[in-house]
């Protein structure tokens, strides 16, 4: 591995289910892994429907950002991954609670299946904040 790049492992989000990092920090930059809405403990997913799993995505995605050194207020960029384009409003309330004044670049795409029967995954990119 390249001194330039560092590999993110956060304790309060859940490991990666597959053969991926859930962050690389390069340059400067933080590259987040989609987080779905599994328990960091368990390792499952949450009860609930579309608010309380993107609730814990969110949670999932800002312990890996703070372990790589960043913050909601430093990402630039998110992409959504949606199961139903139905649950858009339900995401975009919890998502627009976490980001607060923030507003990042965004995409938000409907997919036709997610890890696990998700029925939300959110990625991102920040700048890192050391």
């Amino acid at each position: 591995m390249s001194d330039a790049l560092k590999l993110v492992r956060a304790q309060r989000a859940p490991a990666a289910i597959g053969p991926y990092s859930q962050a690389v920090v390069s340059g400067g930059w933080v590259f987040c892994s989609g987080q779905i809405p599994l328990d960091p403990a368990s390792g499952e997913i949450i009860a609930g429907g579309a608010k309380e799993q993107t609730d814990r995505v969110l949670a999932n995605l800002a312990a890996v950002l703070e372990e790589a050194g960043s913050s909601f207020a430093l990402v630039v960029k998110t992409t959504v991954f949606l199961s139903s384009m139905s649950d858009f409003a339900a995401m975009n309330d919890v998502y627009a609670r976490h980001f607060g004044d923030h507003r990042p670049a965004r995409s938000t795409v409907e997919v036709s299946a997610l890890p696990k029967g998700s029925l939300v995954e959110i990625e991102c990119v920040a700048r890192s904040g050391s």
